[in-house]
């Protein structure tokens, strides 16, 4: 088994929805995200996916996120814990929109989302 691991990064705020501390507040990050794919075979150069094609699929998502007030995005604000944009649910998000955008023989084995250089989050479906 292979596998590949891009990071992409954005700037975005936030605020946690009834948190009981001060990220209840509205504030800002420089996530880091990554995301990494997984597979069985090489393609005839040796890779199993392209860095690059990997980064540019990445970025079409973070792309709708950088610079936003992620409380405001569709996802995020309907009402509820799945929804609060904590890293969590935005490994989530993330994961959900690229499951499926990999050629066939990848698997997305995950998305970790770092809001700072020490904390992060994890989602995958299985591991």
């Amino acid at each position: 088994m292979y596998e590949v691991t891009i990071k992409k990064q954005f700037a975005a705020a936030h605020r946690l929805l009834d948190y009981p501390d001060r990220c209840s507040r509205l504030h800002g990050h420089s996530w880091v995200v990554e995301v990494s794919v997984s597979g069985t075979e090489l393609d005839e150069n040796g890779m199993l996916i392209d860095f690059k094609e990997v980064k540019k699929l990445v970025g079409e998502v973070i792309d709708g996120l950088d610079h936003q007030y992620l409380n405001e995005l569709e996802f995020f604000s309907q009402p509820g814990k799945e929804t609060n944009p904590t890293a969590e649910n935005l490994a989530r998000y993330i994961f959900n929109c690229l499951k499926d955008v990999f050629k066939t023989g990848l698997k997305l084995t995950g998305v970790r989302v770092w809001e700072s250089s020490d904390t992060c989050a994890f989602y995958s479906e299985g591991r």
